[in-house]
């Protein structure tokens, strides 16, 4: 109910939300945590825009209001476009957390990384200048990548110690993971420099809600990818 009052508030009439819903569906699982100022659609919802078409076409919405609001609605679906990459990509950077994790494991060594991490913020923010985007904005969801990453990592070593069947028998080398984390930064670099208008609209945060679970339900995440997915996505939205 709290998503569906967000989107009303963010839409200017009943009306958008009917066009931002057309054709969209696809059965959809509620994250287990999620980017903040946002809350997961009903579990027990069909699709994730289900329960929003039909509060919306039952306020009628007079003539004079179909209009803007259809505009908003299309607004929307272009914003929910380019939010759906960013989480997409930031999952597919969680997945290198994993090998991260294995690298160190029984290595003594320790999660954190002061230097590879202002090594990668320096060269997102350079990126993200020659592109043209917002280097603060830009190094500030990386932030969150970063730390995400961690909650990963710290996550699949309390496992492995409380089960050591589970842990690694083989160490990925850590160089290699690194240059797929630097691929993955640069699409991410991208997508972030391609969607301003998205990330500063009045409904990104419950659109990006949608995208997330969106992702949950796509790459089977378990309860720890989906809180460190929550993690990396929190300073997406502007204002967030």
């Amino acid at each position: 109910m709290q998503l569906i009052t967000s989107m009303r508030s963010a839409l200017t009439a009943g009306a958008a939300a009917a066009v931002l819903l057309t054709g969209t569906g696809g059965a959809v699982a509620a994250p287990a945590a999620l980017p903040a100022k946002a809350t997961a659609p009903s579990a027990n919802a069909a699709a994730p825009w289900a329960t929003l078409t039909a509060t919306a076409t039952a306020t009628a919405p007079s003539a004079e209001a179909i209009a803007p609001a259809a505009a908003t609605a299309h607004s929307a679906r272009s914003a929910y476009g380019r939010l759906g990459p960013l989480a997409g990509l930031s999952a597919e950077r969680l997945a290198t957390g994993d090998l991260v994790a294995a690298a160190k494991w029984g290595t003594g060594g320790p999660i954190d990384d002061p230097a590879r991490e202002r090594e990668v913020l320096d060269a997102v923010a350079d990126q993200a200048r020659r592109l043209g985007a917002d280097p603060a904005a830009t190094v500030r969801i990386f932030r969150d990548q970063i730390e995400a990453s961690k909650v990963v990592q710290r996550g699949l070593h309390r496992r492995w110690h409380a089960d050591p069947a589970q842990a690694p028998t083989t160490r990925p080398d850590l160089d290699e993971v690194r240059k797929e984390i630097n691929r993955i930064n640069g699409e991410l670099v991208r997508a972030i420099a391609r969607s301003p208008h998205a990330r500063s609209a009045p409904y990104c945060a419950p659109l990006l809600t949608v995208a997330a679970a969106q992702v949950r339900h796509e790459r089977h995440l378990d309860g720890l990818h989906t809180m460190a997915l929550a993690r990396s996505l929190r300073s997406v939205c502007d204002g967030a």
